[in-house]
């Protein structure tokens, strides 16, 4: 049994904080009348898209290969096959940012590739989310005190204290293409621009406060 007054309040926090992941998409196709030479282009499209990501060294911290589609596409008035349709997606994580462009590009400048992406976002364990989580009970703390202030006593204990969720926020990126370089002969630039990533955080607290003085 609480012994006194009690002020109930909620506490919360929001911050904008720089993507520390960006992932994308890369997925190799191939189309033929017959199956076999399907599966051929499939297997050395992917097999190219391999060999790129492997050059590109220590930028990129995770890949993963999966979404395998090999499919006949038949004519509308039956069930004869006219061409074979293949594709393999690889999702790419990069925590350097510095080149992600140029390595987006030069996957896309592969033979029937397509490229799509980037999608920013934190790491599950990013220490953002603690600091708004801190953030959020020092601003209940400090509304129980305003409160308690308002009626002429002290905040003197915490009775309970319940996290009402939070979530991040994540933004879809700018591109720009940049033709800066190919008008000088070179290969094109694409700038990005990661996009802060939203996180917020909310507690519900209840504090017990010292008698009011009313007057």
């Amino acid at each position: 049994m609480v012994d006194g007054p009690v002020v109930t309040v909620r506490g919360e926090a929001y911050r904008e904080v720089a993507p520390e992941v960006a992932r994308f998409t890369v997925a190799a196709l191939a189309r033929d009348r017959e199956r076999e030479p399907t599966l051929t282009r499939l297997a050395e499209r992917a097999a190219a898209v391999r060999v790129l990501l492997d050059s590109s060294g220590p930028m990129i911290e995770r890949r993963e290969t999966g979404d395998l589609r090999v499919r006949p596409e038949t004519r509308r008035s039956g069930e004869r096959v006219v061409a074979w349709h293949g594709s393999v997606v690889t999702t790419v994580t990069v925590s350097d940012f510095s080149a992600l462009g140029e390595l987006m590009l030069r996957l896309a400048d592969q033979e029937q590739v397509e490229v799509a992406g980037p999608w920013w976002s934190l790491r599950p364990d990013s220490p953002a989310y603690r600091e708004a989580r801190h953030a959020a009970i020092a601003d209940a703390l400090q509304r129980a005190r305003e409160y308690a202030e308002a009626l002429g006593a002290q905040v003197t204990e915490l009775i309970e204290l319940a996290d009402e969720g939070g979530s991040a926020q994540p933004m879809m990126a700018q591109m720009a293409f940049d033709a800066r370089g190919a008008e000088a002969g070179g290969p094109p630039e694409l700038e990005l621009d990661p996009q802060p990533q939203g996180v917020h955080a909310a507690v519900r607290a209840r504090f017990t406060i010292s008698r009011p003085v009313l007057s």
